[in-house]
Formats: C-alpha cells, sequence, structure tokens
C-alpha cells in the first residue's frame, strides 16, 4: 500500500496549502473519496467548508458542481430535466448540476426533504432517473453536502435516510492562533485556491479506490466494528443506534485509513479513530439524553470503552 501512502500524501499537502492546520480533517475528506463515500460537512460559517470540497476537486482533476440549496429550489434544478426538441421531435435530457464528479451540495439542510430527496438515489445508486429514464453519474463520484448547526431559521431537518447515505461526518473547528495568523498572510493578494494545481488525476483516484478494497481485515478486527455498532443500538440513552450501513462504513473507512498509512492490513486503532465520524450522525438520541446534554459522540465514546479491543497478529497469513 506504499503507492496509496505516496498517493495520498500528495493530496494531503496540496490541500492543506489551502486548508491550514486541519490535517485531520482533510484525511477524512480523502479517506471518504478514497472509499467511494459522502461527506457531511458540518460546522459554524467561514471555517473553510466550501474551501475544503474544491480544493480537493482542484488536487484530483475531478469536475466539480456547487449546488447553493435554497427553500424554493426544486428536485429537477439538481437532477436535471427532459425537455422537448421541436426539430428532432424529442425529448432530451440536460443535466443538472449533480452530473459531475464532486458535487458541493452547500447548506443542504436550506432545501425541502423533497428536493433533498433527489439526492438519495445518486448517493447511493450513482445515478439518477428523470422521466423513468435513469442516467449514470460520471466515476468517480463524491457528494460534500455542508450544514450549519447553529442556524435554524429557514432551514429543514435532514432526514435519518438522507443521513445514512453520509459515509463520514467532518468537523473542522475553528483555526488556533499561529493557523489563523498563517491564513491571514497567505491571503494578502490573493486566494491561495487561485494558484492551486491537480496533483493526480481522475484515473488514479479510480485505481486507488479499487486498491484500497483489498486491505486486508483479520476476524477479530471484524467483529470488533459490529460489536461496536450493536452497542450503540443497546444503549439506554440511544433512541435509534447506527444502522448495518453503518458497520459498512465503519468497515470501508477502516481499509482507507490503513492504506493512507501504507498498511496493507487494518488496526484496531483505525477503527476506534473512526468510530464517531462514521456513526455519530446515524444514532437518534432518547428523551433523556437530551436533558442531560449527552451526544452521540458521548454514546460512541460509552461503548468503544466496554468493549474489548482486540490483540494478536492481525496481518494476513
Amino acid at each position: 500500500m506504499e503507492t496509496i501512502k505516496i498517493f495520498s500524501e500528495k493530496i494531503i499537502k496540496n490541500v492543506e496549502s489551502v486548508i491550514i492546520g486541519k490535517r485531520k480533517s482533510i484525511e477524512l475528506a480523502l479517506t471518504g473519496l478514497l472509499c467511494q463515500g459522502h461527506l457531511l460537512i458540518e460546522d459554524v460559517p467561514g471555517v473553510g467548508k466550501t474551501m475544503l470540497a474544491r480544493s480537493l476537486a482542484k488536487s484530483v482533476g475531478c469536475s466539480f458542481s456547487r449546488i447553493q440549496f435554497t427553500p424554493d429550489m426544486l428536485p429537477s434544478d439538481v437532477t436535471g430535466v427532459s425537455i422537448f426538441n421541436q426539430a428532432s421531435q424529442e425529448f432530451e435530457y440536460r443535466h443538472g448540476p449533480l452530473m459531475a464528479q464532486i458535487v458541493l451540495a452547500d447548506e443542504i439542510n436550506r432545501a425541502t426533504p423533497k428536493t433533498q430527496s433527489a439526492l438519495l438515489e445518486a448517493m447511493q445508486e450513482g445515478q439518477v432517473t428523470v422521466d423513468g429514464v435513469s442516467h449514470l453519474l460520471p466515476e468517480p463520484f463524491m457528494v460534500l453536502a455542508t450544514l450549519n448547526p447553529i442556524e435554524y431559521e429557514g432551514t429543514f431537518r435532514l432526514p435519518e435516510a438522507q443521513l445514512d447515505r453520509f459515509l463520514l461526518r467532518v468537523q473542522l473547528g475553528y483555526p488556533n492562533l499561529d493557523d489563523e495568523i498563517d491564513v491571514l498572510k497567505r491571503q494578502q493578494f490573493q486566494h491561495p485556491l487561485e494558484e492551486l494545481q491537480q496533483v493526480v488525476s481522475a484515473v488514479e483516484v479510480s485505481s486507488a479506490q479499487k486498491q484500497v478494497q483489498s486491505v486486508f481485515v483479520a476476524e477479530s478486527v471484524y467483529r470488533y466494528m459490529v460489536e461496536i455498532v450493536q452497542k450503540t443500538r443497546t444503549h439506554k440513552e440511544a433512541y435509534l443506534g447506527a444502522s448495518p450501513r453503518g458497520s459498512l462504513a465503519l468497515y470501508r473507512a477502516s481499509q482507507a485509513r490503513a492504506a493512507i498509512e501504507g498498511r496493507d492490513f487494518v488496526l484496531p486503532d483505525d477503527v476506534k479513530t473512526l468510530a464517531v465520524s462514521t456513526l455519530s450522525h446515524r444514532i437518534i438520541l432518547g428523551p433523556g439524553a437530551r436533558l442531560r446534554n449527552m451526544t452521540a459522540n458521548d454514546i460512541i465514546e460509552e461503548s468503544l470503552s466496554q468493549i474489548l479491543v482486540p490483540g494478536g497478529d492481525l496481518q494476513a497469513t
């Protein structure tokens, strides 16, 4: 997996020239890309959510599209529409902004549930259906959706089915003092994104995605993953725990993290590191947990502390 490690380091270093001091968040974004998954970037305005999506797309040479969600947006504004051509006397499909390799769904919670649901088929099956005709999306395909967790006026809650389609939830957070000073200095004359160069190709991304699937997972690590997920379902403060899709997300993300680290096998540390990012948005808290100001992260941390970490030789024999 040394080639994946070199491949990943190129992308991470390139994106770090724009998103300063957020290596862990960049690694999570790259993990999602290598898993052919989708990212929910949840944070306050102005911390670089949009820049992360744009710099990742530019680094890997993928086509990029941005959808600014608003309450009056219709599903056809996302997926595209069939228009009757008078010359040919036939309906022609005019693709929407979703027909790109990396799609930024900006402020996704501002759209109505009807419009949000237009993304479900695309995120799960890699296609859109317009007037009964299915159209395949380009590969690799990835949705990065941003969400402001503070502002509630004019927003709509994301349905559980929608949240479950996101492989990872990423939070950038504010930069520290030195990093924020560095941000100011770098933007004295122009934005770093303007001079950002492509470092790998979309073909290399597709190849890396296939290689990641061959990362070995020991039987004890499989069990460890599923035990964590099942623990969230039986936790007394959880109304609804993570779904089997959560187990699959944790499995795929752990494979990608191992590959980024240059390993061809998954460690329990990979699983522990990614548990919160892959499972927290899939858990619905019970009323008692809300009263005690508990979060989904607390439930996952408690679950991790109660499960025995597997040891021994975890490499392929």
